[in-house]
């Protein structure tokens, strides 16, 4: 796949995500496109979100780059498109996030009080 290809698939993964939310609840949410530092979605407040969607993908890598850039109060997510999953099945796309995150998560959910 030439470097083109890349970025317009990313391009493209990002304009998906951005859709996909807004359809379900952040109405605002738009691609931030190529080239801007931070999340590569907006108008999701609390979020940052960044879209990966690339073949040999270094999940270590994409949890670093949030990490770096981790501000308080905004919930760090990385959402990949991988090999074979098209638009269709945005829903089926993994999200990953620290598990900390995931842990605090399912507290303030109240996980953390169900019983056996």
């Amino acid at each position: 796949m030439s470097n083109q290809s890349r970025v317009h698939r990313g391009l493209k993964s990002q304009d998906i995500v951005a859709k996909y939310l807004a359809a379900n609840g952040w109405p605002y949410a738009l691609s931030a496109g190529s080239g801007r530092q931070g999340s590569d979605v907006t108008g999701v407040p609390g979020l940052d979100i960044e879209v990966k969607a690339r073949r040999g993908l270094n999940i270590a890598t994409a949890m670093k780059q949030l990490r770096d850039r981790h501000q308080e109060g905004l919930l760090p997510v990385a959402v990949l498109r991988l090999d074979g999953q098209g638009e269709t099945h945005i829903a089926d796309w993994p999200a990953l996030l620290p598990f900390g995150v995931f842990v605090n998560l399912l507290k303030a959910a109240g996980y953390d009080n169900l019983k056996p």
